[in-house]
């Protein structure tokens, strides 16, 4: 199984694929989770909106969508990510673009994972997993 890259309405290359595959593999299997199949798929603004407004009933722009097809301990899931919220967002908070990136990529998966974001302590705990993995991500 492995993680798949996609494009839906723009043309992102995601710059190293290889190292962040393993990254999410080794991300996951810190978990004590095995990975299944992923597949990340960049998109824009407009496109990611309306998943929101058909999937989940929210009339607003977000920077990633994940749906959860996991099996017990397999992972797999699909990541909608709006490489424009993406810009945006690395820019207002003066990130790397890729730093930004990666970041959303993990969150995904930590959701895949079990992670949620509801509650404030959930936003703290989902935070300091993203930050021990953008940590990680560094040393590959």
């Amino acid at each position: 199984m492995s993680v798949y890259f996609h494009n839906e309405d723009n043309s992102y290359v995601l710059p190293a694929k290889r190292k962040v595959k393993s990254w999410l593999k080794n991300s996951i299997e810190h978990q004590k989770m095995s990975i299944g199949t992923i597949n990340v798929v960049f998109c824009s603004d407009q496109h990611l909106l309306g998943i929101n407004i058909e999937y989940l009933n929210h009339d607003y722009y977000t920077d990633i969508i994940t749906f959860n097809y996991c099996e017990a301990m397999l992972i797999s899931g699909d990541l909608f990510i709006s490489i424009d919220r993406i810009k945006d967002n690395s820019k207002n908070n003066k990130l790397l673009f890729v730093n930004e990136l990666h970041r959303v990529i993990i969150h995904g998966v930590l959701h895949l994972c079990g992670f949620n974001d509801k509650t404030k302590a959930e936003k703290k705990e989902i935070r300091q997993m993203e930050d021990y993995f953008l940590n990680k991500i560094k040393h590959l």
